[in-house]
């Protein structure tokens, strides 16, 4: 669910920032509005209600499915354009709303066609819009609490009571954003943390200096992204190597960068400031050497945990919770196959993944191959 800024606002995950007040004023409130085009505020609203108000289906339409897709990132949104694209009645079912972790990034550089450059948002919106066009249906915002073996399809429950039959089912739950552990973190994160850093976030701390905590493609983007906005750009990696996780590309990119700082092998200790933060401790993890950063916002992109909690042992994981997919796995399945068959798994909430966007949605793409191999009569 990517629409105009006033309904996306109310939509995004807990613990992203939605567009808050003039910089002048940053406080913490304990309501949420939306403003809806019709005029009509809603106060602290649901993800259904704002679904709701602005039109999106949330109910799934029909009970039987040829194929279930769970999770709206770019893995679901592969698998939902390809499905549907081959004739299978397809709907994807997402808690939140399309795009998953990369819906939330300023600017991918280095996916196939877009020499320019696109936001994530954008990339979700165009491919939300084509898998309709090939009658794809989506469930925004549904959530998927469990999944259940009947007779030789899988029955897919929602969090509202009803459910959903299909023969096969994609898991493309993708991961939750990780929070750092330091003392004042929970308050800040009502002002001055973000975990995702949009057009809204950059005008908020323009002319400010701002830390981006992480090493990998999403907090180069970042960096390079707000860059332009902020006086200061401080980058805080834990790795010693800036290249370890994140492209070249970027790291040229925020090597040339004028007024940004790359603090290596350095983790964040303190936070500083009264109504928001005003700095930021970081500690050289070889040396202990302590230096305190200027920054009136932080934006954290320090990996993420596997969405698999739901799945209650359905499937075999990794020590990590990542989905196990492929061979080794029991019994011998298909590459992207799960230990059950028929019930598929693509993009980052599957083990061993490259955390790319172009890689999910060719999981993704993979995945409905899979499932007419799986489905074909012997």
């Amino acid at each position: 669910m990517m629409e105009g800024p006033s309904q996306v606002a109310s939509a995004m995950p807990p613990g992203m920032k939605a567009p808050q007040a003039p910089k002048a004023s940053r406080r913490s409130f304990s309501c949420v509005t939306a403003a809806i085009s019709d005029g009509d505020p809603m106060i602290t609203p649901s993800h259904a209600e704002v679904a709701a108000k602005v039109g999106l289906a949330t109910s799934p339409g029909r009970e039987f499915y040829d194929l279930v897709v769970i999770g709206g990132g770019p893995a679901g949104l592969g698998a939902a354009v390809y499905g549907a694209s081959e004739g299978l009645r397809t709907i994807l079912v997402e808690k939140y709303a399309t795009g998953g972790q990369a819906g939330q990034s300023s600017r991918i550089e280095n996916y196939l066609g877009f020499p320019s450059g696109i936001s994530g948002a954008e990339l979700a919106d165009r491919a939300m819009f084509q898998a309709e066009k090939f009658g794809a249906r989506f469930a925004v915002p549904a959530e998927a609490t469990a999944i259940e073996r009947d007779d030789d399809h899988y029955r897919v429950h929602l969090a509202d009571g009803t459910s959903l039959t299909s023969a096969s089912v994609v898991i493309a739950t993708g991961a939750r954003y990780r929070r750092l552990d330091v003392p004042r973190s929970d308050y800040f994160e009502k002002v001055s943390i973000y975990y995702a850093a949009s057009q809204a976030e950059a005008l908020q701390c323009a002319g400010d200096p701002v830390a981006v905590v992480g090493g990998g493609n999403s907090a180069g983007q970042a960096a390079v992204f707000l860059s332009r906005h902020a006086t200061q750009v401080t980058l805080l990696v834990r790795e010693r190597d800036l290249g370890e996780n994140m492209s070249r590309y970027l790291v040229d990119r925020v090597r040339r960068l004028p007024n940004a700082d790359v603090m290596l092998g350095a983790e964040v200790r303190e936070l500083h400031g009264g109504e928001a933060l005003e700095a930021v401790t970081a500690q050289d993890t070889q040396t202990g050497e302590r230096r305190v950063v200027s920054a009136r916002a932080m934006f954290v992109f320090i990996g993420a945990m596997p969405c698999t909690g739901w799945l209650n042992g359905l499937v075999e994981l990794d020590d990590r919770g990542f989905i196990r997919t492929g061979p080794g796995t029991s019994p011998a399945p298909l590459l992207l196959e799960t230990s059950c068959p028929g019930i598929f798994a693509a993009g980052d909430v599957r083990s061993g993944s490259a955390k790319r966007v172009a890689t999910a949605v060719g999981e993704g793409a993979l995945a409905i191959r899979l499932v007419f191999e799986r489905t074909r009569p012997a």
